[in-house]
């Protein structure tokens, strides 16, 4: 996988697993579910909508946990980087980035980071979406939740 190329328009992680299959029978089993309670109302078939319901939003809310702690990580991992690049007097600048704005220049390199810092904090570029839109020396991640 390390020798695809990656970049702004491929760099969306899709876990077949979890997209393609468990999510959608665990959708799919809810309304099931919720239909055959309409249906045939009844305790057991309430309690069955209900659980498979909770399962689904269970497996929905698991993979949102999953991947905050990846933005914690990857948070902490450019607050290293960004000290390392920009050194230690910069703490204020870098002070000033939200973590959405720090997941976003994850992908840029050491080389281009200072400017885009910059660019970042004078405002030019405000969320995750335009500042990964901005990276020309893409530094793929293939080890993403």
């Amino acid at each position: 996988m390390a020798s695809q190329t990656q970049n702004l328009s491929n760099h969306a992680q899709f876990r077949l697993l979890f997209h393609y299959t468990s999510l959608p029978i665990l959708l799919i089993n809810a309304i099931v579910f919720i239909v055959q309670a309409g249906r045939h109302p009844g305790a057991m078939a309430y309690w069955q909508a209900l659980v498979w319901t909770f399962v689904f939003l269970f497996a929905f809310d698991n993979r949102g946990s999953i991947l905050t702690v990846q933005d914690r990580v990857i948070r902490d991992e450019m607050w290293t980087r960004l000290e390392r690049v920009l050194g230690v007097e910069a703490r204020d600048q870098i002070g000033k980035l939200t973590a959405s704005q720090l997941i976003g220049l994850r992908f840029a390199s050491d080389a281009e980071l200072p400017g885009l810092v910059e660019r970042v904090v004078k405002g030019e570029l405000p969320d995750r979406k335009s500042i990964k839109a901005a990276v020309r020396d893409w530094q793929p991640d293939f080890m993403r939740a």
